[in-house]
């Protein structure tokens, strides 16, 4: 018998399945050309991910609702976050050069080898990031599209729409934070943790409560429950996609091993590490991280590094404080009993997943 979550991830993706077949029917009217466009999203949107935005959302939503309650509306709501979260990532891997998404070539890579495969002239890493772009920008069209087309209770779509806008601001915003830190070269702690909370946390967790729990027209503790607990959390699942960006299996992250530090990812494990680093190792960080062209020694030399200086241990108990705190926003009365064992499991999703 299929859980109730089970059930919702089900009905996302089936309210995301009818949408992206109207929405890519309308660029099959353009022309053939757009075949290509339509195929690179479809498979990202519905060929992977764990729907955690949202479940989320759902469970904001049933925070304050009953379990009969007509959700309909708030499953389109909330299933067009999948939307938002597939633009943040095709932009993300243009702007990290990063040429694998969940195993697969990352949408600019794809369409490079398009270029490349039909031999046209001009540069086809310039083609490739324009069409991902392009589509980055399409898929947030399509989930303002998408979103807006949610039979929620009229009374609440103000609120959750100022929800939903400010969600697409402050993703925006943290991935412009995520890379002045990087260009900026520097190893700070509170650079680390903004960029969790903005870049990550705000639109991951917190914000797809929130949504669903403006969607419910739930009350002032209602939200002070989820924003305890969402931002403790949303920290926490940065975190740990911080410690799988270095040290995760490729198999299970669909990307190679060491990414992050051949990126030159500022995040907190590696300004821990610079904190409580040696000279020698002081000057690896800096000389090494970065390096788009490391090998496997070289990411196991600043592995060593980021183990020796106690900063992996580190983040793991802050992984686990964070998500101790969550744990503890949620013994209220505020929200219901069904939705704080929900959350309770969802917070495990969260912070002990593997890829």
């Amino acid at each position: 018998m299929p859980t109730r979550d089970e059930l919702l991830i089900t009905r996302v993706d089936a309210a995301l399945t009818e949408f992206l077949e109207t929405r890519t029917a309308s660029l099959a009217a353009v022309g053939p050309e757009l075949q290509p466009v339509s195929e690179a999203i479809t498979t990202l949107v519905l060929d992977g991910g764990k729907r955690l935005r949202p479940r989320f959302a759902y469970w904001g939503w049933r925070a304050a609702r009953d379990a009969d309650a007509d959700d309909a509306g708030l499953v389109t709501a909330a299933a067009s976050l999948e939307l938002l979260h597939a633009c943040a990532l095709v932009h993300d891997d243009v702007m990290d050069d990063s040429d694998t998404r969940r195993g697969r070539p990352a949408t600019h890579a794809a369409f490079a080898e398009l270029h490349r495969g039909n031999a046209w002239p001009g540069d086809a890493h310039v083609f490739g990031s324009a069409a991902a772009i392009l589509i980055g920008d399409l898929l947030l069209a399509w989930a303002d599209t998408m979103f807006a087309g949610a039979e929620l209770d009229p009374a609440a779509v103000p609120a959750a729409r100022d929800v939903y806008d400010d969600m697409r601001q402050l993703v925006m915003a943290g991935q412009y934070l995520d890379v002045l830190v990087q260009a900026r070269g520097e190893f700070s702690i509170e650079d680390a943790l903004r960029v969790a909370a903005f870049k990550t946390s705000k639109y991951t967790v917190e914000g797809p409560l929130h949504l669903g729990a403006a969607a419910a027209l739930a009350g002032p503790d209602v939200f002070a429950a989820l924003t305890a607990y969402g931002s403790a959390i949303g920290e926490a699942f940065q975190l740990r996609d911080d410690v799988l960006g270095v040290f995760g299996d490729p198999a299970r992250t669909g990307k190679p091993a060491g990414d992050d530090l051949r990126e030159g990812k500022r995040t907190l494990l590696v300004a821990l590490a610079m904190q409580a680093s040696s000279a020698v190792e002081a000057e690896l960080l800096k000389h090494e991280l970065g390096d788009r062209s490391m090998d496997d020694a070289g990411v196991a030399a600043l592995r060593e590094v980021i183990v020796s200086t106690g900063a992996l241990d580190q983040v793991e108990q802050r992984i686990a404080q964070r998500t101790d705190e969550a744990r503890a926003a949620l013994r209220t009365d505020a929200i219901n009993a069904e939705a704080r064992e929900a959350l309770d499991t969802l917070a495990t999703a969260a912070t002990e997943r593997t890829g």
